[in-house]
């Protein structure tokens, strides 16, 4: 009877990893979230009494630079687990801070953004537009900052040297995330933003 090792206990019998297989499952759920605020900010965008409304407030250029920014820390989080395949934990380190940074660079847009519509007058319990506004994005970037804390705490994992044997999956799992926080983030500027004229 052969030994199983330790790394064999991470994956299910058709294969996949365990952790990988939990955060697909954890996507999966977090879709049908982010759908059902979606659905909800579609319904309530236009049904205010009382402004502002969108088309009076939204600032689609410094959303746009926050969007690029966003999506760029998409390619660095490839990068970084490029690198940590290939054991090159230096440019992982460089890559995962760039991601967390990008992540930070994001959230920071968004409070600049948040601070803008509160001087406009646009509150969560002032309109329904306010309320299904501030409910979708400030879900999402609560998820940005889970984000930006889970790539800082895989960044001093290595430099402590926890990343040696299992780091390439943890990044993998991690880089999953990240990629599913972009990709519900163009659906929500496309949605929010792009179809403010609508």
């Amino acid at each position: 009877m052969s030994e199983v090792t330790q790394d064999e206990h991470h994956y299910t019998s058709l294969g996949v990893n365990t952790r990988k297989l939990g955060m697909w499952i954890l996507i999966a759920s977090e879709c049908m979230l982010f759908g059902t605020l979606i659905i909800t900010y579609l319904i309530f965008r236009n049904a205010s009494t009382v402004g502002p409304h969108p088309a009076e407030i939204m600032n689609i250029p410094v959303t746009t630079i926050s969007t690029f920014v966003l999506l760029m820390s998409s390619f660095s989080i490839v990068l970084a687990l490029h690198a940590i395949q290939n054991g090159n934990m230096r440019q992982f380190r460089v890559w995962i801070l760039v991601t967390a940074f990008g992540g930070l660079g994001f959230l920071g847009f968004q409070t600049y953004e948040f601070t803008e519509f509160i001087h406009a007058g646009l509150g969560l319990s002032v309109n329904v537009f306010g309320g299904s506004f501030f409910m979708l994005t400030g879900t999402h970037g609560t998820h940005v900052a889970v984000g930006v804390i889970w790539l800082f705490s895989l960044f001093f994992a290595s430099l402590r040297g926890r990343l040696v044997e299992d780091g390439a999956i943890k990044v993998d799992t991690m880089a999953l995330y990240w990629h599913f926080v972009d990709v519900i983030w163009i659906v929500i500027f496309t949605v929010v933003y792009l179809f403010v004229f609508v």
